[in-house]
């Protein structure tokens, strides 16, 4: 317990899973993942020459939008078919964890309450099938104790609806939707707070967990990404320690092989597939606690990580979206006090470089990001110090 329960202790002061950015308390990271959530170089990952960018980098804005129904930090945020964006759960300013969830519809700009799910929860995953549900899976809810538990969000009722149990409670997991429809589970937390090396596969036809192969080690913070491939880039996270590793699961087959390791151990750092098929990770925290300014490039073609350019600033915790204009937008994250940073920026995948963009209007970590169908990215919640936001605002590139 004594590890989970220092978790759960910096979740109430900063949780996505804020944290508290400080080698002593280690910050929570859930995968908004996941759909949830969840990067030129030099070094083996450089395969292509980079090329200047043919028009200058746009300098963006953040504009304020509708106030969200419930402060949210650890919480996830998911664009479903219509255009709306669905927040579920996490913790507010009290540390209380949220059951409720609501929906934000572009067209108005306002959040609005929808149904809530059967269980509060943090440190959970949300995953858009591909018939336009929600997968909910994990999290935990007060207790320190990981849920086996997960919950289907069905957007034509505004309501939720039981899901299978996994073989094994999990928090700060992963979940990735594979080219077949099914989803993959990876790692996060026991009750010991021990990085779990299981994996499961849901089955949305079956509403069923199976396990699948074994990771090469247990983590959890991780990131997850999709290949063009189909294969799965599992890198980084925590178990006792901030990981360098990485490892790749291969659906048809469904083992896990380890792959190069990062040139920096970290966890709480963003993963985006770029239109070469590389993945930028940029940012996070290493092991002696200290937030990264650094980022590197995975190149799937050889297996290997290389350095790329640093960011403006040091950020743990920040959001990374890939933008219609083919830029990557990384938005605040928090500082090494554990304070929200304002700053944005962006990064050139035809040169490797990185460039401030506009400021948001509230400093904050550990918010949810979502590209919307019109090329803004909505930026809710997250946490600055002990402020928990009900606030969100637009990103207009």
């Amino acid at each position: 317990m004594r590890v989970l329960t220092r978790l759960a202790s910096c979740a109430v002061v900063l949780v996505l899973v804020a944290g508290c950015g400080s080698a002593a308390a280690t910050p929570n990271l859930g995968i908004p993942t996941a759909s949830p959530s969840a990067v030129a170089t030099t070094g083996p990952a450089a395969t292509q020459s980079p090329v200047a960018s043919a028009t200058p980098i746009p300098i963006g804005k953040f504009v304020t939008t509708g106030t969200m129904t419930s402060e949210r930090r650890s919480d996830t945020a998911t664009l479903l078919a219509d255009g709306r964006v669905l927040l579920v759960g996490g913790q507010d300013s009290n540390g209380a964890t949220l059951a409720s969830a609501e929906i934000y519809d572009p067209n108005t700009g306002k959040f609005t309450a929808t149904g809530s799910m059967k269980t509060p929860r943090w440190g959970h995953t949300a995953t858009l099938l591909k018939d336009g549900r929600v997968l909910i899976a994990g999290g935990d809810n007060e207790g320190n104790v990981p849920l086996d538990s997960s919950e289907i969000f069905d957007p034509s009722s505004g309501s939720f609806s039981p899901g299978g149990k996994m073989p094994t409670g999990r928090v700060n997991h992963t979940a990735t939707l594979l080219s077949d429809g099914s989803v993959l589970i990876t790692g996060g937390a026991n009750a010991n707070g021990d990085g779990l090396d299981s994996a499961d596969l849901f089955d949305p036809s079956s509403n069923s967990f199976t396990p699948t192969g074994k990771m090469t080690t247990g983590r959890w913070g991780q990131t997850a990404t999709l290949l063009k491939d189909g294969r799965v880039l599992i890198a980084g996270g925590n178990s006792t320690e901030e990981l360098a590793s990485a490892e790749i699961y291969d659906p048809g087959t469904g083992v896990f092989t380890a792959t190069g390791a990062m040139t920096n151990a970290r966890w709480g750092q963003t993963a985006t597939l770029l239109p070469n098929g590389q993945v930028l990770m940029a940012g996070g925290q290493d092991a002696d606690g200290t937030p990264l300014q650094t980022a590197e490039l995975f190149d799937p073609a050889s297996g290997t990580f290389g350095a790329t350019d640093s960011m403006t600033a040091s950020r743990l915790g920040p959001t990374a979206t890939m933008l219609q204009n083919g830029l990557v937008l990384l938005v605040g994250g928090v500082d090494s006090n554990g304070n929200g940073i304002a700053s944005a920026e962006l990064f050139d995948p035809s040169d490797g470089t990185f460039t401030a963009t506009g400021s948001l209007n509230n400093p904050r970590g550990y918010q949810t990001a979502t590209l919307l169908a019109n090329g803004q990215v909505l930026i809710a919640g997250g946490a600055d110090g002990d402020t928990v936001y009900d606030a969100a605002e637009l990103y207009q590139p």
